[in-house]
């Protein structure tokens, strides 16, 4: 009887290897079913992930314009230099609640499925962005933050289902996609806030004095996101589920292969097995952990010391400048994610483009300091120059790690793999923009010193937190799964 059981196991897992097994009402089969009649990529998920992964980004950096003057507006701070550490805290807000949720959310999309969690992030956008423009004080506006980085856990999910949704030897355009959608935000978000906020100063013939819009002059880029969440929240009803909702949904031909040896329980052991010792994914996400860091703090940096006054070693630059310098940087983005980055992917490899693109960043950050000496034209091509060259960076090194997570773990730890990186790298942005900050007041508060004088120190020590990312890229740490 037992010899007769095992020829029927055996029978079954010859027909899941010989053929394709799809679950009737099962969403996660209709889109495996999908992937295995196409060999093209649908254009249309590629969209849906796009317009969430950008909704769910555009409120973490849109603030870093204009919060210098919000928190100057709260008069809160003594000295105009303490400006800088104030504005870090309310950045510093976000990346605290997605770090204490992060696990908890991938846990949830691992369980009830990637898009509820999605959606539920997009309405949290909705709700909180739009109350964090009419924040009135300090700490209304770091509550809101916390509020809407701890309840919008789509960014760990959308990574997971980004390699779901399409082919293997298309995943790399998916998780491109992602972070592409993730770097425009980081730069249009900032971009909105900067051409739309103080909008009676910038528009007056459009917003009146006196008005709701003088009373809260920081609430209409919020405004504007918020819309475009509402309506990206609207689309994603029809956004396909990728979860499957059989017991058997993770088993893989390897896993049948090995079961029709013989070798079940190992091999069901190996699979179960803590995904914390998984050196291939935890080595991954401690470098992106670290530049993480590195980037937050840069994006926190240059708004902080673009706006800042000449005399402070900043650029003094309007908030409509900093939004015009991230544009054009998002443009640039759009256009490599898209249409460079897979080619040059496939020729050299994640792993080594990241680390090439990481060497050579280094240098370029640590002119940003001499740009100060430069003016008008000049000036604004340089910068805009050196800025999109950094965001290509960040992007192009994000998107190699995120290639390696998520081979690095099956399907059903893709939910919670991605949330402890997404937990892990929260934890690192926490810091980021508070150091960032209290590094820029105190740069600017040694402009005489003899060694490395005001802003030379405070993106020297980006370069150092650079250059602690760039060696972990390399042998023996970071291992990468064959």
């Amino acid at each position: 009887m037992e010899d007769g059981n095992n020829n029927n196991i055996r029978e079954a897992l010859l027909l899941v290897k010989k053929e394709e097994v799809y679950y009737e009402n099962c969403p996660g089969c209709k889109v495996d079913k999908a992937k295995h009649l196409t060999n093209g990529i649908s254009i249309r998920n590629l969209l849906y992930i796009w317009l969430a992964v950008l909704c769910g980004t555009l409120p973490v950096c849109s603030l870093f314009p204009f919060v210098y003057f919000m928190v100057k507006d709260f008069h809160i701070a003594e000295r105009e230099e303490d400006i800088s550490s104030y504005a870090g805290y309310v950045g510093s807000s976000f990346m605290l609640g997605r770090a204490l949720t992060s696990i908890l959310w991938g846990m949830v999309s691992d369980r009830y499925g990637r898009k509820p969690v999605i959606i539920f992030g997009v309405i949290t956008v909705v709700i909180f962005n739009t109350l964090f423009g009419l924040s009135t004080n300090l700490w209304m506006a770091i509550s809101m933050r916390f509020l809407l980085g701890s309840l919008n856990g789509l960014l760990g999910p959308i990574k997971a289902y980004a390699t779901e949704i399409c082919r293997e030897e298309h995943q790399a355009i998916g998780l491109s996609t992602v972070v592409a959608a993730w770097g425009v935000g980081l730069v249009v978000g900032p971009a909105l806030g900067g051409y739309l906020a103080q909008p009676v100063e910038k528009y007056p013939n459009i917003f009146p004095k006196n008005s709701f819009w003088d009373r809260f002059p920081y609430f209409l880029p919020c405004f504007i996101i918020s819309v475009f969440a509402f309506v990206v929240a609207i689309a994603c009803i029809w956004l396909p589920e990728t979860l499957h909702n059989h017991k058997d949904n993770n088993k893989s031909i390897d896993k049948a292969e090995a079961l029709e040896a013989g070798s079940n329980n190992d091999d069901e052991a190996e699979e179960e097995k803590s995904i914390f010792q998984n050196w291939p994914l935890m080595s991954s996400v401690i470098v992106y952990c670290v530049f993480s860091l590195h980037d937050i703090a840069y994006q926190e940096v240059f708004s902080l010391w673009a706006v800042s006054p000449r005399r402070l070693g900043g650029l003094n630059f309007t908030t409509d400048n900093v939004g015009t310098v991230l544009a054009i940087s998002g443009i640039a983005i759009i256009i490599y994610q898209l249409t460079l980055y897979p080619m040059v992917q496939k020729t050299c490899g994640p792993v080594t483009l990241a680390r090439l693109t990481a060497v050579l960043s280094i240098p370029l950050l640590q002119s940003y300091p001499f740009m100060r000496m430069l003016s008008g034209f000049t000036l604004y091509a340089a910068i805009s120059s050196a800025s999109i060259l950094k965001s290509l960076a960040t992007e192009t090194i994000a998107t190699g790690l995120f290639i390696l997570q998520n081979r690095a773990v099956e399907q059903h730890q893709r939910g919670a793999a991605n949330g402890i990186a997404m937990t892990a790298m929260s934890a690192f942005k926490t810091i980021g923009p508070a150091a960032g900050g209290a590094l820029l007041t105190w740069s600017q508060k040694r402009l005489d010193a003899s060694f490395l004088p005001g802003t030379h120190m405070v993106f020297f020590i980006l370069n150092v937190v650079e250059g602690v990312g760039v060696l972990l890229m390399f042998k023996p740490f970071l291992s990468v799964k064959k």
